[in-house]
């Protein structure tokens, strides 16, 4: 989904770092427009961030509002969503 140039943007925290995004931006695409690329770590350590873009691998979960194992491509941002990932 595509912003027009006068839709008003929404603010979200990314571990605890405020950011601006278009509404109806994934969390998955607000995060990698933040600059990050892995947002948590595998059972054995290892960095880990999206793959598919649509819920099917799992690669990409975090917080969101206090709630764990989100997977952030599937979910849209709201105003005032706050954003935990583990790396």
């Amino acid at each position: 989904m595509r912003a027009e140039p006068s839709a008003q943007l929404i603010t979200i925290k990314v571990n605890g770092d405020s950011y601006q995004v278009a509404p109806g931006t994934s969390v998955a695409a607000a995060l990698m427009n933040s600059g990050r690329s892995q947002f948590r770590r595998s059972v054995d350590g290892e960095t880990r961030g999206p793959v598919c873009g649509m819920g099917i691998c799992y690669e990409c979960r975090v917080t969101i509002d206090g709630v764990s194992q989100i997977r952030s491509c599937t979910v849209r941002c709201v105003e005032g969503m706050e954003v935990l990932t583990d790396v």
